[in-house]
């Protein structure tokens, strides 16, 4: 299999099953309030592929973590921050466990890898990687000479001084460009944890890189996250861990930006849409069926009209199981499709051309689609009402039959003649 790997600016090779184990880290939301449905794309895909690679036959291990400590959370529940992050985390999960594709195999919190965080830390202050200043603790990044390779982005533009969202342009730093590992406790931060620099708690970027190794290790195979983490979030992960002397992630895949009227979806422009509102707009089918429509690093349009066709969509595949089963299709064509570079859209439009109920169902199960095989059980009343329109189609009065079609439609369900027993088939109309 072959992926897209930000880093080498190509396709890069997997091993092959039974090679080595795959071990996949993607960054997961910083809670503080319900995620929105661009949250939604990494953990989409990192669930998707995770599918595919043990379909496949890889041995494969999962972790998205959860950021719990931050200054937005801080900022979001002044004194209570701890309660709003525990209250979101729980939020987070109950959503995206509506999409119906599972868990990962880790789910870890920054709060709960403080040692290890701390650790990390102390490891990159011995190699004089890091310095304390005031009771914060920063990466030296001229110290690191591969820094910006990942983005692109060189010494001499003014973009590599510019902090993350969580960073300040501290008086105390040597450099413009060094960014926080630890940050010293401020007025009205109500959580906060001992360390060798007085109590405090950690930067963003270093959560990441002591919680991927906890449960990865030192060496891992795939690092994922939206195409807005490159810089500087993955940039210093990759300072802080392989400054440490640890090889880190191999390939570094970024999903495209979810758009909604043209713009990314995001909180700080006010144009989101909360994941739980879109699922219970459009339900969950739908929206894993947007997913597969979009290339995972192109941008996605989130609007009625892309929402309609995946509906659309949708509903042509549960046409598909409401007829009889064609033989036909290969799953060479599928397997094709996906080893490419996780081509989603490739797949939706193989898939499309399936008759044959076992292939498609199997696709369909792979991408947590499976429901739409499954056909809802009408109203007994409904039966009652079709099995009248059978008995006096059959003895001729077809002016009753077709008042008893009428009044079955008008109940939101279609009668359909069939030559199996007994005869009719009800299909709730969608």
């Amino acid at each position: 299999m072959r992926l897209y790997n930000t880093a080498s600016r190509g396709l890069d090779e997997l091993p092959q099953p039974g090679e080595r184990s795959i071990g996949m880290y993607f960054c997961g939301p910083t809670v503080y309030q319900r995620i929105h449905v661009g949250n939604a794309r990494p953990f989409v895909v990192s669930m998707w592929l995770r599918r595919w690679l043990m379909e496949r036959g890889h041995d494969v291990t999962l972790v998205e973590n959860i950021t719990d400590v931050n200054d937005k959370i801080y900022k979001a529940a002044p004194g209570a921050s701890a309660k709003l992050a525990a209250d979101a985390a729980r939020g987070y999960i109950e959503d995206t466990e509506a999409l119906g594709l599972g868990r990962p195999d880790h789910e870890p919190l920054a709060t709960e890898t403080i040692p290890e965080i701390i650790a990390l830390i102390e490891e990159l202050v011995g190699r004089d990687l890091a310095y304390e200043a005031g009771g914060d603790v920063y990466y030296r990044v001229a110290r690191f000479p591969d820094y910006g390779r990942l983005s692109g982005r060189h010494d001499d533009e003014a973009s590599m001084r510019n902090p993350s969202e969580e960073e300040e342009q501290s008086p105390l730093k040597e450099d413009p460009r060094d960014f926080a590992l630890w940050k010293a406790q401020k007025e009205g931060e109500d959580t906060w944890w001992d360390s060798p620099w007085g109590r405090g708690r950690p930067g963003w970027h270093i959560e990441c890189s002591a919680m991927a190794e906890k449960h990865l290790g030192p060496a891992f195979e795939i690092h994922g996250g939206g195409l807005d983490l490159v810089f500087p979030h993955h940039e210093n992960e990759i300072a802080q861990s392989r400054g440490a002397g640890r090889e880190f992630a191999r390939i570094w895949m970024h999903n495209g930006m979810l758009r909604f009227g043209g713009e990314k979806m995001s909180k700080s422009l006010g144009n989101v849409v909360s994941l739980r509102d879109a699922l219970d707009e459009w339900g969950r089918e739908t929206l894993l069926v947007l997913f597969l429509g979009a290339h995972w690093r192109k941008p996605m349009d989130y609007t009625d009209e892309t929402l309609a066709a995946a509906k659309a969509r949708a509903e042509g595949f549960r046409e598909v199981f409401r007829n009889p089963s064609e033989p036909g299709g290969s799953w060479d064509d599928l397997v094709a499709a996906l080893e490419d570079d996780f081509n989603t859209p490739e797949a939706l439009a193989v898939m499309h051309e399936w008759r044959d109920h076992e292939l498609l169902l199997r696709a369909l199960d792979l991408f947590g689609l499976a429901s739409l095989a499954e056909e809802a059980a009408a109203p007994a009343e409904l039966e009652e009402l079709a099995q009248q329109r059978a008995e006096v189609r059959a003895n001729g009065d077809f002016g009753e039959a077709d008042r008893l079609r009428e009044e079955i439609e008008s109940a939101g369900w279609e009668v359909r003649d069939v030559e199996r027993d007994p005869g009719y088939r009800l299909v709730q109309k969608r």
